[in-house]
């Protein structure tokens, strides 16, 4: 066999080898198409039935939000008003916390989903607690919901609405449950997720707070939204103050504390100056 003919086998036995290798490639790219393509078709079916079943969930009229369902709000604004215990005023907006004969009153604007809320509650909170206890001034709240449009989401109204759960149960438990909600632990952050429009988060937090915990007629009264309505007539008492334009605000009897910035008056963010303007309004 001369060089020549062995040079041109291995030559043609090399062209058929690339040739076969370009056909299996060719193939078993095919198949990776169908594997991906056929996952692709899965994904998407398992999508379309969970956005099937969010959107059945959010049509309920009833219930509070809780994961993968929501509260129709519109619907809750026909319902009945339950007013939770420890409430008064015609539709039991008026809480007020704190001995009945103390000579001051304190009011406290917030929202749940307010970032400077909890920045104040988170430093003046339990400040406020105390001087409640000792009868420096009663604690008259006043919570609004408007972060919900701003921010988008129903946060704000369901957290409220778990408040008058807690507020039913006791003044003390509903301050203690407040306080754990602004927390640096479980306070939302305002651009993440409305962690609070999740019934299962609400009550993961009221499971801090002891006379919460295990409360089965708490958690029964949050889960099926009992102060759903209650929750709107809270914030359109919290709209119908036109002095308040931000939260957190805070009044000593009918004066706004603060300090003034171009936006308004800038709540007290610290014990030390909470108790420096407080001072100069209180009656005595």
């Amino acid at each position: 066999m001369s060089n020549r003919n062995t040079q041109a086998n291995k030559q043609a036995a090399r062209e058929r080898l690339r040739a076969e290798r370009e056909r299996q490639a060719k193939k078993d790219k095919t198949k990776r198409q169908l594997i991906v393509g056929g996952a692709v078709v899965g994904v998407l079916a398992v999508a379309g039935g969970i956005g099937l079943a969010v959107a059945n969930a959010g049509g309920g009229s009833s219930g509070s939000v809780s994961s993968g369902g929501g509260t129709d709000w519109a619907k809750v604004a026909k319902q009945k008003l339950v007013k939770p215990a420890n409430t008064s005023g015609t539709n039991g907006t008026t809480v007020v916390i704190g001995k009945p004969d103390a000579k001051n009153t304190v009011s406290l604007f917030e929202d749940p989903r307010c970032p400077g809320c909890a920045v104040f509650e988170e430093n003046v909170g339990a400040t406020v607690e105390k001087d409640i206890k000792d009868g420096k001034y009663k604690a008259s709240y006043h919570i609004g919901t408007f972060l919900d449009a701003n921010l988008q989401g129903t946060g704000s109204k369901n957290a409220l609405s778990a408040l008058g759960a807690a507020l039913n149960v006791s003044p003390d438990a509903f301050l203690k449950y407040k306080y754990a909600l602004y927390s640096k632990q479980y306070h939302p952050d305002e651009t993440g997720p409305d962690k609070f429009a999740d019934d299962s988060y609400l009550l993961k937090v009221a499971n801090t707070v002891p006379a919460l915990k295990g409360n089965a007629a708490f958690q029964k009264n949050l889960k099926s939204g009992t102060y759903d309505r209650w929750a709107l007539a809270m914030s359109d008492d919290f709209n119908s103050h036109k002095d308040v334009t931000s939260t957190p605000s805070i009044k000593v009897n009918d004066t706004v504390i603060g300090t003034k910035t171009p936006q308004g008056v800038a709540a007290p963010s610290t014990v030390a100056q909470f108790n420096s303007m407080v001072a100069k309004e209180l009656k005595h």
